[in-house]
């Protein structure tokens, strides 16, 4: 009997945590014994209420910001809560993504950015490399008077960026000029006339110059492509109001080699997981102030990948784990679908192995990329 009781009031207790955090959650108040009592433990007075959160404040569960003020869960409450609900699943949820297509970065990016306005948090994923792509487009954007910024599109809507230093004076009509002599190398067609013999030597070392980074880049794939959006997403949180909060986990954003990191490890695992406040700490030299959650993606039933959403700590993780997961299985379906119909390959990164094969060289073949110009033509 005394057990039984001793097992109720346990229960009773971890009800009270639960509830804490979940009104927590919801409102971003703190917590006081009337006002948990009125939101659903009416069977409790409040003197056992306040008896609840005095063990759970002891625990380490909960705290307080003053001696009269309402509880706040801590790190520690917020783990229970998350695991608590982590198998949680809603069939319900449906996410519209598109249709299939080709286009597969351009997806990618853009399924990102309907789950940060999903979930409200900022998102990053990481996508193994899809492979017979090729250059469609150069844009030159001048900086100074030596420096421009070469924008390479593929056509998988990959976007790369280089920097290039010229010999000559950077004018945009150079530039111009020079972006209609790589058209014309890249299709055939529209061969410029108004070129001098220098503009057309330089354009074409710049043409060498770019083609020979992008295969490089291509052809060595040692790290998982990274995805990010929605930073400006958790300026709507008050928790981040305090700019260390924010700084810290800008920090961790914008450490592309931790979010792989995080990132990697899910994929590995092939589950959902999550990370909260210093749980974060071996991939950050401080510790935010906020959460991460992730979960594993497939492509024809094989880990591909894996996406993952930053918030504070106070973020709706049982609405999140179903979006989440609801979100997944609809990229698994639309890439699946996406690499069939377009018969598109890929591959996971690889350290000190280069990927160039004969259908790459047909691909290039096709859009007339040329790493070197024969000098005797």
């Amino acid at each position: 009997m005394t057990e039984s009781k001793r097992s109720g009031k346990k229960a009773r207790e971890h009800g009270v945590l639960m509830g804490c955090v979940d009104y927590f959650i919801r409102t971003g108040k703190p917590v006081g014994s009337n006002t948990l009592k009125e939101a659903g433990f009416e069977e409790l007075s409040s003197a056992t209420i306040r008896n609840y959160f005095a063990n759970l404040e002891k625990q380490g569960y909960l705290t307080q910001q003053h001696a009269s003020g309402g509880r706040i869960p801590t790190a520690t409450a917020y783990r229970i809560y998350a695991e608590e609900h982590k198998e949680d699943d809603n069939a319900e949820i449906k996410v519209d993504l598109g249709e299939e297509t080709h286009e597969i970065a351009t997806f990618l990016q853009e399924s990102a950015e309907k789950l940060s306005d999903l979930t409200k948090c900022a998102v990053f994923l990481s996508a193994p490399r899809f492979d017979h792509d090729f250059v469609m487009d150069i844009k030159l954007v001048p900086l100074d008077i030596h420096r421009c910024l070469a924008v390479l599109i593929t056509d998988f809507g990959v976007i790369q960026t280089e920097l290039i230093r010229l010999d000559v004076k950077v004018t945009s009509f150079l530039l111009k000029k020079m972006e209609g002599y790589f058209h014309w190398r890249m299709t055939g067609h529209d061969k410029p006339e108004n070129m001098s013999g220098e503009e057309e030597q330089t354009a074409q070392n710049l043409y060498n110059e770019l083609m020979v980074r992008y295969i490089v880049g291509y052809s060595s794939f040692s790290d998982e492509d990274i995805y990010r959006t929605g930073f400006s997403k958790l300026l709507g949180y008050s928790d981040f109001h305090e700019t260390t909060n924010l700084a810290h986990t800008l920090s961790l954003f914008e450490n592309i080699q931790s979010l792989r990191l995080l990132l990697r490890e899910t994929t590995k695992k092939n589950t959902l997981r999550f990370w909260i406040e210093s749980d974060l700490y071996p991939f950050t030299h401080s510790t935010p102030d906020c959460s991460v959650i992730t979960i594993p993606y497939t492509i024809n039933q094989q880990p591909a990948g894996a996406v993952g959403i930053m918030g504070p700590m106070r973020i709706p993780y049982q609405q999140l784990f179903c979006y989440l997961r609801a979100f997944t299985s609809e990229l698994s379906q639309m890439l699946t679908k996406s690499v069939y119909k377009f018969k598109i390959s890929f591959r996971q990164p690889q350290e000190g192995k280069l990927y160039l094969q004969k259908e790459e060289h047909q691909m290039l073949g096709q859009s007339r990329l040329k790493l070197l110009e024969d000098k005797r033509s």
